[in-house]
């Protein structure tokens, strides 16, 4: 009688992460400002870098791109939106994202 290998169990899927509709926001005012979304606190990862960052994928009406979300001061997590991915969408524009954590 042979021995079996063990069988893997998938892992359980991560309660961070995940798919929703945000408004796009301008952080500041001029030529360079930044443009973030927020993501839902059901979504928020815990802090896994300095500086409160988590490296994240994320995919903005449907482009995608690798970079971190970060906890502000005032608790909300914020997804950085480039230039290049936000295209021509203009401060409070309704957007699809969907972030994928890497390091959890």
């Amino acid at each position: 009688m042979s021995a079996r290998p063990a069988r893997r169990r998938p892992s359980p899927p991560t309660p961070y992460g995940g798919r929703f509709t945000g408004t796009l926001f301008r952080w500041s005012e001029g030529k360079g400002s930044w443009y973030f979304v927020a993501v839902p606190p059901r979504l928020s990862p815990p802090v896994t870098h300095g500086w409160g960052r988590t490296p994240v994928t994320a995919t903005l009406d449907g482009t995608t791109w690798e970079t971190s979300v970060w906890r502000g001061k005032d608790g909300r997590t914020l997804l950085a939106v480039p230039a290049k991915v936000r295209g021509v969408r203009p401060d409070g524009a309704t957007v699809r994202v969907e972030l994928r954590f890497r390091a959890l």
